[in-house]
């Protein structure tokens, strides 16, 4: 078998903390699980990432950056309504696909909530930098229309803060939302 690259070794790091801080979140994930998913030593963890910090933000941006990344592709050519349209429903595959992705971005949103409390802003300075990278992707497709993009958003967020709740997709609650994305059945766990 190969041995892995440091880059390689850092690209698995990376998923495995996108797993451990998905299901825990900064403050309920220890480096020594991270490291154990990985199949490494924490010493080699602190090699690659200089503490639970760095490897935490390096997860939140890969989270944002794989979010624009779902967008923009999904936006590509489009604009308005057909953009938007798009986005939602290329969104939402992603979360039924990868649930570890909408969970991540929740626990990034609480974590900045609570390192703010404790007087830590650097989470928070990255975490808002990372949403108005999601902000700017949206825009333009809609048409630099800043009721088009808020509403979007605060769609995306109402369906990440009920997908994380567990409502199954023929629950009540998802009336009007995007109704291909409920009618596919792309909500479902």
């Amino acid at each position: 078998m190969a041995r892995m690259s440091a880059e390689e070794r850092r690209e698995s790091v990376i998923r495995a903390a996108t797993t451990e801080f998905a299901r825990g979140g900064y403050y309920g994930t220890s480096t020594e699980a991270i490291a154990k998913r990985v199949g490494v030593s924490q010493p080699y963890l602190f090699r690659l990432f200089p503490g639970k910090k760095a490897l935490f933000l390096a997860v939140a941006q890969r989270c944002m950056e794989d979010t624009i990344r779902t967008f923009e592709e999904a936006a590509k050519g489009l604009e308005g309504e057909e953009a938007l349209r798009a986005m939602a429903n290329a969104y939402t595959k992603v979360i039924a696909e990868q649930p570890e992705r909408l969970l991540m971005q929740m626990q990034m949103y609480v974590s900045v909530a609570a390192a703010e409390q404790a007087g830590d802003r650097e989470l928070g300075e990255a975490v808002r930098n990372g949403w108005m990278g999601l902000w700017d992707t949206v825009h333009l497709p809609l048409g630099a229309d800043i009721d088009g993009t808020t509403t979007f958003m605060a769609y995306g967020m109402l369906i990440n803060c009920l997908v994380a709740m567990g409502f199954p997709p023929e629950h009540r609650v998802w009336e009007g939302l995007y109704p291909e994305a409920r009618l596919e059945g792309r909500l479902e766990k």
